[in-house]
């Protein structure tokens, strides 16, 4: 068989194989979230304080009608979270009886405002989930994770008498006593990386002697872990559970969750008696995991397809033949490449709100624009390091741009860029349109624990457009980098592109891991975050998990197209792109719109 025959079969095999993957993931996230087709999630909106729209997934089980009400929880998540963070919660809920009520906070998802808006809208969220008329509004329920803890807190302090109990995960408040709210559980991870900021000590381990919390509990002894303190009667219920985890960790622990569940099984009637521990909705993390992997897959066979197409055949090049740095230089600039990016991560993230950058109309959330100045200054840096090395070395070896993949010959060719784009674009976007299909059709999208990948709203799409131009510019450089400099070799020849992108992939990713295991090493052996003495810094850390899987896939993105194309646009524009729609998708909003 010819070889282009041949590669033609195989792309539309992985193409195959990919659209597979998504679909059977999102079957198997879609039949756990409905337990089989006994729960009915919808996606709802409802109208806030001032006009502020309230986005959220609604978990309703068959067995709660009109005439056989049931209880109702109402989920909140954290902070640059969105509510689909909630689901391992909701689906226990709700296949327990409950209906489940998963709100977007303000600001955040799909919900307008900016963040921390009318209570997190978790007021409004409350009075909407009593107007349900499946719920019984005798026996209602609030859990919220972090911030959310503090939102239902504050919706509890707004309408004392509309909720029975509450469960709060990761956060502590100071408003808190013996009596308020009404039957209280706690959930604080043994290494929640807030509790400094939420209970005043240092590390979580030492909550039992938090001041808040044995206010909270009524006690000015040390809070006994999974004593039952108060009663239920009168409300003043309260329990402290510890699972071994960090704080996002509570998002994907079947303790926590349990924990959870066993507290509204005891405070609020009705629901049925399935054990805590009886829990199906990691099984919907693994089937988001495996549509998310089929959308990664389907990239680069449309690519290739793509590329055979009359219209885009000119950018169908081999790349030139690499005069990238060797030996000894090599290896240091790798090291540089490895290390800068998290080295300056801390610092250079706050320049943005530092210098007013943002929240602005055109940057309106903060740690978009946090990150987006961050990778733009250690671009530049790069870019100067990368000249030096070519000015000062490579030029002797008769380099040139053409040989980096940044121009053809001598000159840029502008056809051939903004061919290059589109072909970015529309690999892109037929990613996009799996994602709104399965959204549509199933209410899943993709996603694994933090790193998720959602469909944008026409807000976050504007905002979309502001950030790309700058994530293009920084894309383009790391292209030049990675293509130029680093382009591994043996004796002048290239490697393969498996290698190629393993070798990549840990160029991008290793300064992370490095940074996690700098931080959570100690922290776990039960000291504070070496780098956690701001809340920046804490939430940074978070941001951390989810950079690791997003430079995974732009360093794969780029050696593929890269070595199809001989040149750096269709994957500096193809990783532009993925980058400020995950990003965007998934932050939160500074400033109301």
């Amino acid at each position: 068989m010819p070889n282009g025959k041949k590669s033609k079969r195989t792309n539309i095999i992985m193409l195959a194989v990919a659209l597979f993957l998504i679909l059977v993931g999102d079957l198997l996230a879609f039949m756990i979230q409905t337990d089989g087709g006994n729960i009915k999630v919808s996606d709802v909106r409802f109208e806030g304080t001032d006009g502020i729209i309230i986005s959220a997934l609604l978990y309703v089980p068959k067995s709660a009608t009109a005439s056989n009400k049931a209880p109702g929880i109402l989920a909140i998540h954290g902070y640059m979270l969105t509510r689909e963070t909630q689901d391992g919660f909701a689906i226990e809920f709700a296949r327990r009886g409950y209906v489940v009520l998963a709100i977007d906070q303000t600001g955040h998802g799909y919900s307008t405002g900016a963040a921390n808006d009318s209570g997190f809208g978790a007021p409004d969220a409350l009075r909407y989930l009593r107007s349900l008329d499946m719920v019984d509004t005798n026996n209602i329920g609030m859990e919220g994770f972090s911030t959310g803890a503090m939102a239902s807190v504050y919706a509890a302090n707004k309408a004392k008498d509309d909720y029975k109990s509450v469960v709060m995960i990761g956060f502590g408040y100071p408003i808190l006593t013996s009596t308020f709210p009404r039957n209280l559980a706690v959930i604080e991870s043994v290494w929640d990386e807030w509790s400094a900021f939420a209970w005043g000590v240092p590390v979580a381990k030492d909550v039992v002697k938090s001041a808040i919390l044995k206010k909270a509990f009524g006690t000015n002894d040390d809070v006994v872990v999974g004593k039952l303190y108060g009663s239920f009667a009168d409300g003043t219920a309260r329990k402290l559970y510890q699972p071994r985890n960090i704080h996002n960790g509570d998002y994907f622990a079947p303790a926590a969750i349990g924990d959870a569940v066993g507290w509204f099984q005891a405070t609020l009637d009705g629901g049925n008696a399935l054990p805590p521990a009886d829990q199906i909705w990691l099984w919907k993390e693994i089937g988001n995991l495996i549509a998310l992997i089929g959308m990664v897959m389907l990239f680069f066979p449309v690519g290739s397809l793509l590329l055979r197409a009359n219209f885009f055949k000119g950018l169908d090049e081999a790349p030139a033949k690499p005069k990238s740095a060797k030996g000894i230089a090599w290896w240091i600039s790798a090291i540089i490449i490895v290390v800068l990016a998290p080295l300056t991560y801390f610092t250079f993230t706050e320049y943005a709100t530092r210098f007013k950058i943002s929240p602005t109309q055109i940057f309106p959330q903060p740690f978009t624009a946090g990150l987006l100045g961050w990778l733009l200054l250690v671009g530049l840096i790069a870019l100067a390091l990368f000249l030096i090395w070519h000015f000062a070395f490579n030029r002797k070896a008769k380099a040139t741009a053409s040989d980096y993949g940044l121009t053809w010959g001598k000159k840029l060719d502008w056809a051939k860029i903004g061919k290059s784009f589109l072909l970015a674009f529309l690999v892109a976007f037929v990613g996009y349109l799996t994602l709104v299909f399965s959204a549509w059709l199933f209410n899943v999208d993709f996603r694994f624990w933090l790193f998720n990948v959602k469909p944008m709203s026409l807000v976050q799409f504007r905002m979309f457009l502001s950030y790309l131009i700058p994530f293009i510019v920084y894309f383009i450089i790391l292209g030049l980098v990675l293509n130029g400099q680093l382009r591994p070799t043996r004796k002048g020849m290239e490697f393969s592109m498996r290698s190629e992108m393993a070798i990549n992939v840990a160029l991008l990713v290793l300064g992370f891991l490095g940074l996690l295991a700098f931080q959570y090493i100690p922290f776990v052996m039960g000291h504070p975050l070496p780098v956690g003495t701001t809340a920046n810094n804490v939430l940074y850390t978070v941001l951390a998990f989810e950079i690791v899987p997003m430079l995974t896939i732009v360093a794969l993105g780029y050696t593929y197209f890269y070595r199809k194309t001989g040149h750096i646009y269709v994957g500096a524009l193809l990783s532009a792109i993925l980058v400020t729609w995950i990003i965007v998708a998934s932050q939160t909003i500074g400033m109301a719109l």
